[in-house]
């Protein structure tokens, strides 16, 4: 029998359990809601994963151009990807008539992040930091003199370089503010995006800078992450970690394009997969050596299995569609082994072999374009075959590497042709002695020659002629051997991500343009 005071103890117990499920619910709700609010915080964002990442933000000498393509920088003039010509950005116009003395008239309406006025004098200062900080830009825009007056710059190159507005397209001559005193973790420019916060190695915070002068972003914020993992890329997309993620792993697209809310681009860019063959090792100083690595190279083999048939397989360094780009005879190339023989060695228990030395390779490749360390597997692999012995060695960043040590033979390696949509940079920075990427250490006067009478070439039906002739001097004496042009491939959230553009030039990705749905 339940007396009236158990009814009520029950009932106390009842209203207690109620109350407690309702505080239980209610912090729920307040912890769901500050959780939602810390997430809020940064209003309208977007979160990007890139596959390179950086120590350093300073425009001009990071070599991943991070600033530029975080939105935090700009050049003075830009490429127009659609009619491979060179367009205004910071500069309105310029006039240069004879080749050498350049007038450049920048916009008047341009402030940096710290609100200061973007005038001939903070370019001037700007491009000198370039020139001193950076050997490889002295070599590319061969300026003499700047001079400095209001809106209006003076420059006159060491000689006449018909192509030198172009080269300030190079995103290490983005215009910073120089007088800010931490350019390696905090640069002050001129874009959409000023920095927030940069963790090295890690990702940077952009915030919308309210008085960029091609109009405010809709944006409150862009995250700027990087992991050089193609699959951790892929599987943060995915997870909905990400909502942008540069070069995903090829194996992983149908699955993507399989996932409910999640677009996949592709597109041809001025790009090349090669393998750089230094040219100071003793072996690969015979060109019928260089010619056996050329031929041992599978590249359609390599583009099916590899890239997914992301790509085309490549002969010389121009995509087949640049007017500038030779056009190749196909001939009936003699094998790799047939190649070695004409060079002296031959085939002895299993080893390729001269005067007793083993043949071997030692290659470098690195993991931030997923697809290199394959090839690298699939050269190795083919190269056993013939009795060659080849050592793959991973590194991190392989300018550095191949600039600073000559202690390997070959090296996959990925490089932007034409980013300026003409031939001269490539030829220029992979091929002249002065070239701040001619790693193969290629020292050819003939080359040379005709690369230095590109530079002084005003039009551009002998421009293309000379550019032919030097991929051509390039192809015969087997420079450095061409794999592929690989796709950019993108993808993100089609729900969330407005007016994202995959660019073929490489440089563009966080825009004022670019918004949330």
């Amino acid at each position: 029998m339940i007396t009236n005071s158990h009814k009520y103890i029950g009932v106390s117990f009842l209203k207690l359990a109620i109350f407690l499920i309702c505080v239980t619910l209610l912090s729920a709700c307040t912890k769901s809601s500050d959780s939602n609010g810390a997430e809020n915080s940064k209003g309208k964002n977007i979160s990007f994963l890139y596959n390179f990442s950086t120590n350093s933000l300073d425009p001009h000498v990071d070599s991943s151009y991070v600033p530029l393509r975080a939105g935090i920088t700009e050049t003075l003039v830009r490429l127009d990807e659609e009619n491979l010509t060179i367009a205004p950005w910071l500069a309105e116009s310029w006039e240069g008539e004879d080749g050498q003395h350049w007038t450049i008239h920048l916009r008047t309406d341009v402030t940096f992040h710290n609100g200061k006025k973007m005038d001939a004098e903070a370019v001037k200062a700007s491009l000198e930091r370039a020139l001193q900080e950076s050997v490889a830009i002295q070599n590319a825009l061969k300026i003499d003199s700047i001079e400095a007056e209001g809106y209006t710059l003076k420059i006159s190159t060491k000689e006449v370089f018909p192509e030198f507005v172009s080269e300030l397209v190079n995103p290490n001559v983005s215009i910073i503010d120089v007088t800010e005193k931490d350019i390696v973790n905090k640069p002050i420019g001129t874009g959409p995006f000023a920095l927030e916060s940069f963790t090295p190695g890690s990702k940077l915070e952009v915030k919308r800078y309210d008085e960029y002068w091609d109009g405010a972003s809709n944006l409150d914020s862009v995250t700027f992450a990087f992991n050089e993992d193609a699959n951790a890329r892929s599987l943060a997309l995915k997870s909905g970690q990400v909502d942008i993620v540069y070069r995903p792993e090829v194996e992983s697209l149908e699955s993507l394009r399989d996932k409910e809310g999640i677009k996949v681009e592709s597109t041809s860019t001025f790009r090349v997969h090669q393998m750089t063959m230094n040219m100071e090792r003793k072996s690969l100083q015979d060109v019928n050596v260089r010619r056996a690595v050329d031929a041992l190279i599978d590249r359609q083999k390599i583009v099916d299995t590899i890239l997914l048939g992301y790509g085309e397989p490549a002969v010389g360094p121009f995509l087949p569609s640049l007017p500038f780009a030779p056009s190749y005879e196909k001939s009936e190339s003699a094998t790799a082994v047939k190649y070695l023989e004409d060079a002296g060695y031959s085939l002895v228990d299993g080893k390729m072999q001269k005067d007793g030395e083993p043949l071997t390779f030692t290659l470098l490749t690195y993991s931030a374009r997923a697809d290199l360390p394959l090839i690298a597997q699939v050269f190795q692999s083919d190269a056993k075959r013939i009795g060659i012995d080849v050592e793959i060695r991973q590194i991190d960043t392989p300018e550095e590497y191949m600039a600073s040590n000559r202690d390997w033979d070959l090296a996959t390696y990925s490089n932007l042709t034409a980013p300026r949509g003409d031939a001269g940079y490539y030829l220029n920075a992979t091929y002249h002695p002065t070239g701040a990427l001619n790693f193969s250490g290629a020292e050819e006067p003939e080359l040379t020659a005709i690369i230095d009478q590109l530079n002084q070439t005003v039009s551009q039906e002998e421009r293309a002629a000379l550019a032919e002739q030097a991929a051509d001097y390039v192809h015969n004496n087997v420079i450095n051997s061409f794999v592929l042009h690989p796709s950019t491939i993108v993808a993100y959230d089609e729900n969330k991500v407005k007016n994202w553009v995959t660019t073929r030039s490489e440089y563009y990705m966080i825009t004022n343009e670019l918004d949330v749905k």
